[in-house]
């Protein structure tokens, strides 16, 4: 089996000295796992970062092996945020979420142009606020649809309009942007609390019923928001 295509890297693990075992998400193929030799060497482990598009060949002697990547750089977007930490941590939580929670070697394009417009969120001024509904569109991608407007309920709490979400156990407050779409937030604690939000639907919806932890990098970033 052979075949070219593009992708982004979504992860790499040294395989022996001069080789990685890497995970692609192609245009045309879905997530993928590869061998890249010479992954180590100074020629190519300049490009091979995390979240940077690649030009795949791919070969396989059969669907049950792993097969071998011989990969060129066509686009470098994670060296832009290199001394940027909280974008840098919101690279490697946003494709460790890809990595988790997509299938191996099933095509979904739209999941490839999400990858792509994430990168473009990174470029704007709200992109905090983006990112998570950027999230939200992921979620929903692969069958986890949160509508919050359809989950909660108006208060008026200390003068201010606020958008509660009642449940048999808690009661819990929904920032208004995630509900007022057109909001334009730049609190951070704001943003902090619809990232932990839409992280414990996350845990409670998609991975504990997938028997999966919570991806660490996604505490991270988290945690350089604070």
């Amino acid at each position: 089996m052979i075949w070219d295509d593009t992708g982004f890297l979504l992860s790499k693990n040294k395989y022996n000295e001069n080789s990685l075992i890497a995970e692609m998400y192609t245009k045309e193929h879905g997530k993928v796992s590869g061998i890249i030799f010479g992954g180590t060497s100074k020629k190519i482990k300049n490009y091979l970062q995390i979240g940077n598009n690649l030009y795949i060949n791919f070969n396989s002697k059969s669907e049950n092996r792993i097969g071998y990547f011989k990969v060129e750089i066509q686009r470098a977007l994670s060296p832009y945020y290199f001394d940027d930490q909280k974008k840098l941590s919101c690279i490697s939580s946003a494709l460790q979420l890809i990595k988790l929670l997509t299938a191996e070697s099933q095509k979904n394009q739209n999941i490839y142009k999400l990858i792509e417009d994430f990168f473009q969120i990174l470029k704007t001024d709200n992109w905090i606020k983006n990112y998570i509904f950027w999230e939200l569109e992921f979620f929903k991608l692969i069958g986890y649809d949160l509508e919050f407007d359809n989950l909660v309920n108006k208060e008026i709490i200390d003068d201010k309009l606020q958008y509660i979400v009642k449940s048999s156990n808690e009661k819990k407050i929904v920032p208004n942007f995630l509900i007022e779409k057109s909001l334009n937030s730049e609190d951070i604690k704001t943003l902090l609390d619809g990232l932990r939000l839409v992280g414990d639907y996350l845990d409670k919806t998609i991975l504990k019923p997938n028997n999966i932890s919570q991806p660490l990098n996604r505490l991270e970033f988290v945690n350089t928001l604070k």
